[in-house]
């Protein structure tokens, strides 16, 4: 059991100490010092312990919790999945190369096969590099587009100040780089493309590697063993590639403002072929399959994979997965065969079908792979990057969401198949304007209100508030856009930069109402204030009320729910909005948390008795404070306690958040 200790119990051990200093003050003896301290810190431990046990103002059993994992199976293992996957190439024996631009464990470019993590792609992460959107393979080595940024190095290969190279790198089949004669780079493995944008696409056929230079309008083609140049030829915007059996290149042409997608047929020498392929929409991968039939990871509404025979002239022979994807059917239920995100397609010589959905905005790594009848083999889920989960709470816990998915979870089987991933809860297609498609949210809120679910997500800066609701007779699992908080714009601007949201007024805070219910950000659905800004902390509570703290002494902002819409949507105020006065043992209030069952209010901030030490906007303050009868006029502090407080510039050390059990 863990105890709170009372008040009076903690004044006697300050007299005990006072008279002990006193004493000490006589006393020569260092040895005999130090062991009447620890005689008398003994017996003062165990007779705090046996009185508070009777005092205590809450016990909470320590075997009260359970720890789920939920996102990626290998999660607390030296394993991890890729955050998201950008390129994949599947060798024939069905090993599974991968790319992305960053991943917080490393693993930018990762090995798959037979449904588990086999290696990692070395030193890709850190001193301004990253990996990219493409790779390829063949029996000796691996090759990824990647970049490389300036970091100051003046003895070694770097680029200068202000300059980036995009590059082919060459690793060797266990994923150290592989050098070569007149490479860059610190190690010499690195083959500049251009300093312009990155690399698009690669493939690799007997000694030529292809590679599209998009910031160039080229493919070119370098020897695999020298990676020296041998030729180029001219393609506007190229994307992905792959070859036939016959050797010749099929090639993905992004589409523009202008120009729709296409996949052209070009031979090894760079003729353009008459075979080419239209009836496509966003086409974000192709690959062969054993029959040697073309695959296109389609990205559109579709969410497909559309299957060509490409004999002659392409003439599309069939499609894997359901029609719309995860939006098909029940619109967000996850299922085998329902995709989304698609960014990678591949085949083995048995005929196994390898896909991966990264979902939108890169939510996330949902990797595949199929027989040649359709059955899903395994699945490698990598889900979650740097962000809070939070459970419903009318489910006891079993049923969790985080800013994209919904979790089902079974504490009772063992760790690594606790998790149902039940859905997928964005559709950008029917709501373009969801700001999760926009803007990076961190921690999620579950919250009933008339006993219907809503979702309430914030950003990793305390600066705008995103509110769902659900649908299900008509969305199915999707959450559905319906509400927004934004702070203020210190410098007079618009709250958010750039084109989104649309409508959005001009200077000042505001919230946004989805009054028509159709998802987007109209004109006459804003509120608008010239309250203070530097909001630090948000919270809603069970009620569906919003609090707001302000980083000075301007107080809390509470916005009670004025009931739900036509449309179901949450109705919140400036009018309504009420201005709470900051305790007055804070001078910068950080964090805040309120259970109006027990009218409770938690604190965080810095107080006059420990300031801030230097401006730090993420610390969650120096002390935290519980006040109990928070809305009535007998307010009482219950408690305050000093939380760990860097001093010195240690930032691991700083306390970034904090959470409260109710009691």
């Amino acid at each position: 059991m863990k105890y709170a200790i009372p008040d009076n119990i903690q004044k006697l051990q300050l007299r005990i100490k006072r008279q002990l200093n006193k004493i000490f003050k006589y006393l020569n003896y260092r040895f005999l010092k130090s062991w009447i301290y620890l005689f008398i810190a003994t017996i003062s431990f165990l007779f705090i312990t046996i009185v508070s046990t009777d005092l205590t103002f809450s016990q909470v059993p320590e075997d009260t919790y359970k720890r789920d994992l939920i996102s990626d199976i290998f999660a607390g293992s030296q394993k991890s999945i890729q955050n998201y996957i950008e390129g994949m190439y599947v060798a024939p024996n069905g090993t599974v190369y991968t790319n992305s631009h960053e991943d917080k464990a490393g693993a930018e470019a990762s090995i798959y096969k037979d449904g588990n993590v086999i290696g990692v792609l070395s030193d890709l992460h850190g001193w301004s590099r990253h990996g990219g959107k493409a790779v390829t393979a063949n029996s000796k080595y691996i090759y990824i587009a990647m970049s490389q940024g300036f970091v100051g190095k003046i003895d070694k290969d770097y680029p200068p100040e202000g300059i980036t190279w995009y590059c082919v790198r060459r690793y060797n089949l266990s994923g150290k780089p592989a050098p070569f004669a007149n490479g860059r780079g610190w190690d010499k493995s690195m083959l500049i493309v251009n300093t312009k944008s990155e690399v698009t696409g690669l493939a690799t056929k007997d000694k030529n590697l292809y590679v599209s230079d998009a910031a160039n309008n080229k493919i070119r083609v370098y020897n695999t063993e020298t990676m020296k140049e041998l030729r180029n030829f001219s393609f506007l915007r190229p994307g992905d590639i792959t070859i036939d059996k016959q050797g010749n290149l099929w090639i993905i042409q992004k589409q523009d403002a202008k120009n729709p997608a296409k996949i052209l047929r070009y031979s090894s020498s760079g003729k353009q072929l008459p075979q080419k392929i239209t009836n496509v929409v966003l086409p974000r991968a192709i690959a062969l399959d054993n029959q040697g039939r073309l695959l296109v990871a389609e990205n559109g509404t579709l969410q497909q994979v559309l299957i060509y025979n490409i004999q002659d002239q392409p003439v599309q022979v069939g499609t894997f997965g359901h029609t719309g994807g995860i939006y098909g059917g029940v619109p967000g239920e996850v299922q085998d065969l329902k995709f989304y995100g698609l960014t990678g397609v591949g085949a083995d010589t048995q005929g196994n079908l390898y896909i991966n959905n990264n979902g939108f905005n890169n939510s996330g790594t949902d990797l595949r792979k199929f027989s040649p009848s359709g059955k899903q083999l395994w699945r490698l889920l990598g889900l979650s990057l740097v962000e809070n989960a939070d459970v419903d709470p009318t489910t006891d816990g079993r049923e969790v969401f985080t800013k994209y998915e919904h979790f089902l979870i079974d504490s009772s089987k063992p760790k690594g198949q606790q998790l149902t991933y039940k859905a997928y809860t964005l559709n950008g297609f029917k709501y373009p304007q969801d700001p999760r498609l926009h803007i990076s949210p961190d921690a999620t809120f579950v919250r009933r209100i008339n006993g219907e679910r809503f979702l309430f997500l914030l950003d990793p800066y305390s600066n705008a508030l995103e509110i769902y609701r659900f649908n299900p007779s008509k969305d199915g699992n999707i959450a559905i856009p319906a509400g927004m908080f934004v702070g203020k714009n210190n410098e007079g601007k618009s709250a958010i930069s750039g084109t989104w949201p649309p409508q959005q007024p001009a200077t000042g805070k505001w919230i946004w109402r989805d009054r028509n219910g159709n998802g987007a950000f109209d004109k006459e659905e804003y509120d608008h204030s010239e309250d203070s800004s530097s909001v630090t902390g948000w919270w809603v509570d069970s009620k569906g009320d919003v609090w707001t703290t302000l980083g000075d002494r301007e107080g809390i902002r509470h916005y009670s729910l004025q009931g739900l819409d036509t449309n179901g949507n949450p109705i919140y105020t400036y009018s309504s909005m009420q201005k709470e006065t900051t305790p007055r043992i804070f001078t910068d209030l950080r964090r805040i948390k309120y259970f109006p069952e027990s009218d409770t209010m938690y604190l965080s901030g810095f107080t006059v008795k420990n300031p801030a030490t230097f401006v730090d906007p993420l610390a969650a303050g120096s002390e935290i404070a519980r006040f109990d009868n928070w809305s009535q006029d007998n307010r009482i502090l219950r408690w305050r306690i000093v939380v760990p407080n860097d001093t010195i510039r240690k930032r691991e050390i700083i306390t970034a958040s904090t959470h409260s059990v109710p009691d």
